[in-house]
């Protein structure tokens, strides 16, 4: 799994005009799912997203989890993220998982930040999507379930 994780004071994701996931401060992942990918990656990603000290204490130091500063987390899916763009002009997404291995462990993602106690809004999976953010910092990660070792 491949995410981009971005802090924002506000984000929404709208489908047909329609906002389908908004939050207020929290961590906004737009998340894609390499065709590899298994159920501990699921795990390792909802681990690190759940922990990773990505927002800031009282000295200003990137100290705290969304957890701890009461952030929600909008979970978006963007299978474009595992596009190859090194031959070409046009991408290829071979590496990404088909849509059905994707979306089953997309939602399992959510479900279990949502088990785990976050506060978890989500895009529609294959709608076309209109993302707005505001980045506060800005402040953006990247994080790669290929790569945890």
């Amino acid at each position: 799994m491949r995410a981009v994780l971005q802090r924002v004071s506000r984000a929404q994701v709208s489908v047909d005009g329609e906002a389908v996931g908004r939050i207020g401060h929290g961590m906004l992942v737009l998340l894609a799912v390499h065709r590899d990918d298994e159920e501990r990656d699921v795990s390792w990603m909802g681990r690190k997203l759940l922990n990773l000290r990505f927002f800031a204490d009282e000295e200003d130091k990137l100290n705290l989890s969304v957890g701890q500063v009461g952030g929600d987390i909008l979970l978006v899916s963007q299978f474009t993220l595992y596009g190859d763009c090194r031959k070409g002009n046009r991408p290829s997404y071979s590496r990404s998982a088909g849509p059905d291995q994707a979306q089953r462990l997309y939602e399992q993602l959510a479900q279990d930040l949502r088990a785990s106690g976050a506060s978890v809004a989500t895009g529609t999976f294959q709608a076309m999507m209109d993302v707005e953010l505001v980045n506060q910092g800005p402040v953006t990660l990247l994080l790669d379930s290929r790569e945890r070792l």
